[in-house]
């Protein structure tokens, strides 16, 4: 009889809320937003104390003006009358002595004084997010608007794949997505944001000169001009940013950068069109920063492995019904005695590489007891660096997560046990188990579970084999986004509730299966869970594992 020690990475996805944790970053993870929730209504509550008592002491001050407005109105008409009444000199003096010494104690009054430490205090006491959660969350908002082709119009309108999910965007939350996208470099979504702000700007103030209000005092015209031109120049359109800038300088005529900018505009404007004359190429960068915003507008025309991976998480590529007609479903019990009772649901997924969904494989009193253990422990998930072994942070992981150890609960020794009689793997090699919470927008990108011949320092530090196989299991459904694809073979695999996949990374002979290379597309709508279970042999080569013969 044969058994293998051999190595196999089992991940959990969760999609669910959370409690309050330590203070840290909280884009990257859900569960820690809502601390946030909390910090609000912390907040609201005390500001709005802090208003009412301000706004009982500028009623008071109110009410003594129109008492002094009234008298004073009525001496005016004629001071030698008014004054001959002895009770108007006796008032006229009361307003002046005792009664004005109440007004100006009322106005060096600091009602809600309380409160308003409480408010400057929070800041020490209370989860509060940070200059880098702004950028985080906005850059995730710009991913998921290029992973699922959400329209800013719609965005704007808090509008998901046309489902109202909150209330609309102001016109200042679309000029600071457009400031976050150009601080970030993305010049494309700041011409989508800016756009969108100018809009709404335009409509605004159209109603405000209507209805005679000033205009917003958060931002000008001319900012988003500025922005808006630059940005429009970098995407190639030099025109449209001279006429911009042209705008621009109507407005603000001493604007200095906008001055620079429209001499620069016209002189490569001029040396494009004399270029052209010539017949050279003179004008080869505008036009390829023209293809590149044609790119931006159109991902179906970037035929490369990220257009696929984000076409497959918006359900716009799929298996042909020729592949989907070999899967099978059907009870297995892979030879475990207890299985004969109670056989597992198999699904098969995909043929080569065999991958496979198993039904109903994990329930709620678990997923619960799993979410409890993981969510003080949460930090910045890593990924391991190639060269290097070390394990950083990555822009293309967002995500936090959490270490389990298998004998801290008997619920998480049932689901190593489970995972032994779904996949057969031996479980003695686990490495502790990795409970994650993506954040706003939160993905993995396409990566492989294995390492790499050129990786030779993976798992270095672990002292461990190669990851053989991967378990993923699902713990709550997720209304849009969420899924894991694979885009050699344009599968996608959907979050449903207590189902797990299971999939081998190697060929028998260790080498990687390229073709498991795969990805977690972003959520759209709803918080994603994972648990990271890993399971290694012992490395006796570069890629080879120790096999033990009984």
């Amino acid at each position: 009889m044969n058994s293998f020690n051999i190595s196999v990475c089992l991940c959990v996805l969760v999609a669910a809320c959370g409690v309050q944790l330590a203070r840290s970053e909280v884009f990257s993870a859900l569960v820690e937003m809502e601390g946030l929730i909390e910090t609000e209504s912390y907040l609201i509550s005390y500001l709005e104390v802090y208003i009412k008592a301000q706004q009982q002491k500028v009623d008071s001050l109110k009410k003594k003006l129109l008492e002094y407005q009234v008298e004073h109105s009525e001496a005016a008409l004629d001071t030698g009358k008014y004054l001959a009444n002895p009770i108007n000199a006796y008032l006229l003096t009361k307003r002046l002595t005792n009664d004005w010494i109440q007004v100006e104690a009322l106005l060096q009054s600091e009602p809600g004084k309380e409160e308003l430490a409480k408010i400057v205090d929070a800041r020490s006491v209370l989860k509060f997010p940070t200059s880098e959660d702004l950028t985080g969350a906005a850059t995730a908002l710009m991913r998921l608007q290029n992973t699922y082709n959400l329209e800013t119009s719609s965005l704007a309108k808090g509008i998901l794949n046309g489902i109202q999910y909150s209330s609309e965007l102001t016109t200042g939350d679309c000029f600071e997505l457009g400031r976050q996208s150009y601080n970030n470099e993305d010049y494309y979504h700041t011409v989508e944001w800016m756009t969108e702000a100018l809009n709404r700007f335009m409509i605004e103030e159209g109603f405000s000169n209507n209805h005679n209000q000033s205009e917003p005092e958060e931002f000008t015209k001319a900012e988003i001009l500025e922005y808006l031109a630059f940005s429009t120049f970098k995407e190639g359109d030099v025109e449209s940013a001279l006429e911009m800038t042209n705008e621009l300088l109507e407005l603000q005529p001493n604007h200095h950068r906008a001055k620079g900018n429209k001499n620069w505009y016209e002189t490569v404007l001029r040396d494009a069109n004399e270029n052209t004359k010539r017949g050279d190429d003179g004008s080869a960068d505008i036009t390829l920063s023209n293809v590149k915003m044609e790119i931006h507008k159109n991902p179906s025309i970037r035929h490369t492995e990220n257009s696929v991976y984000e076409m497959l998480c918006r359900g716009d590529l799929k298996q042909t019904p020729a592949q989907q007609r070999e899967l099978v479903c059907k009870y297995v019990t892979n030879n475990v005695p207890f299985l004969k009772i109670a056989p597992l649901k198999l699904e098969e997924a995909n043929k080569s590489p065999y991958i496979v969904i198993y039904h109903e494989v994990m329930y709620d009193k678990e997923i619960e007891v799993v979410k409890n253990l993981a969510k003080p422990r949460f930090k910045r998930a890593t990924v391991q660096n190639s060269v290097t072994g070390k394990l950083e942070t990555a822009n293309y992981r967002i995500s936090k997560s959490s270490w389990l150890k298998t004998e801290e609960h008997k619920y998480i020794e049932d689901i190593v046990q489970r995972t032994e009689d779904m996949t057969g793997l031996d479980m003695l090699a686990a490495e502790e188990l990795q409970v994650v919470n993506y954040g706003i927008g939160g993905h993995y990108e396409p990566h492989y579970d294995f390492s790499r011949r050129e990786e030779e320092n993976a798992f270095k530090e672990l002292g461990t084999g190669n990851r053989i196989a991967t378990v993923l299991f699902y713990m709550s459904d997720v209304e849009q986004g969420g899924a894991t694809v694979f885009p050699q073979l344009s599968l996608s695999l959907l979050p449903k509730k207590g189902t797990a996949a299971f999939w081998y990374n190697l060929y028998a002979s260790g080498e990687g299966d390229l073709r498991t290379r795969h990805a977690a597309c972003p959520v759209l709508t709803g918080s994603k869970w994972g648990k990271l279970f890993c399971f290694y042999g012992f490395v006796v080569g570069c890629w080879y594992f120790k096999l033990n013969v009984v």
